[in-house]
């Protein structure tokens, strides 16, 4: 089985489609698949599938849905198959499960390359950090599972992948500050920070990267711009790890790094 739900969905059985083209059937499956391995509870399922508006035939539909994802299973199954459709999709107690182990989940290639990229930024190995965590950004190809109706359910597993992206984001960043790309970096931090005022390390990184490259009073602004959203959307002073950063900026100290700051 190949998946891929960083962006537009993809599930395939021996290189055919198995997903529904109906809303909450797509779904069913994505969930079942972003869990590939584990039993998924009906309970989970149907909060997914109808919220707090469990319809009285929830538990009928349900089992109608497991079907139609079975007979699409079938149809992509080679006449000589060892497996069935109810064996790759196994009922169990009270839940279902996508019994077989991907070949390709390019959530799980994002998160094994992002934790290879934090391995090599914690041996100080830049270059390699800057790599592997760009490898695991090339994989989205839009937002997550960006053509599935999401439910609650979903929308939780949606939130932690985007903020997963986010901080592999963010350290690419740092790994390419410390091999000194700075400049080339100040177009992709502002477009960052104007998607994201008030997410303090992306500024904090922009008024670095401004700082090393002699635009200090950019970097100032940066601040500046940072707090003025704070204020008027949370009421709250940035953190004091920013505040140190802009003293550190108005007093020109020279080589601002993160680990002084502790922004990574």
């Amino acid at each position: 089985m190949e998946i891929d739900v960083l962006g537009s969905v993809s599930v395939r059985w021996q290189g055919k489609s198995i997903v529904p083209t109906a809303g909450k059937p797509r779904q069913l499956l994505l969930l079942l698949a972003l869990h590939c391995g584990s039993v998924v509870p009906v309970s989970t399922l149907m909060e997914e599938l109808w919220g707090d508006a469990i319809p009285r035939s929830g538990s009928t539909t349900l089992q109608t849905y497991v079907l139609q994802l079975r007979r699409l299973i079938t149809e992509s199954l080679p006449p000589d198959s060892p497996h069935t459709a109810k064996e790759l999709l196994a009922t169990h107690f009270n839940g279902y499960q996508l019994t077989v182990d991907p070949g390709w989940f390019d959530l799980r290639e994002f998160e094994r390359m992002a934790g290879r990229g934090d391995a090599a930024l914690e041996a100080s190995d830049a270059e390699g950090a800057s790599r592997y965590l760009s490898q695991a950004l090339n994989l989205w190809r839009g937002p997550a599972l960006m053509d599935v109706p999401a439910g609650r359910v979903l929308a939780m597993e949606v939130i932690g992948m985007e903020e997963a992206r986010m901080r592999v984001h963010e350290q690419r960043i740092i790994a390419d500050l410390s091999l000194g790309k700075h400049g080339m970096l100040i177009p992709e931090l502002c477009m960052l920070v104007a998607q994201h005022p008030m997410h303090e390390n992306f500024s904090g990184l922009l008024m670095i990267a401004f700082q090393r490259s002699g635009a200090s009073w950019r970097a100032l602004q940066v601040f500046q711009q940072l707090r003025k959203t704070l204020i008027e959307e949370l009421g709250v002073e940035p953190s004091g790890r920013l505040q140190r950063l802009h003293q550190a900026v108005l007093s020109n100290t020279p080589n601002l790094s993160l680990p002084q700051f502790s922004l990574s």
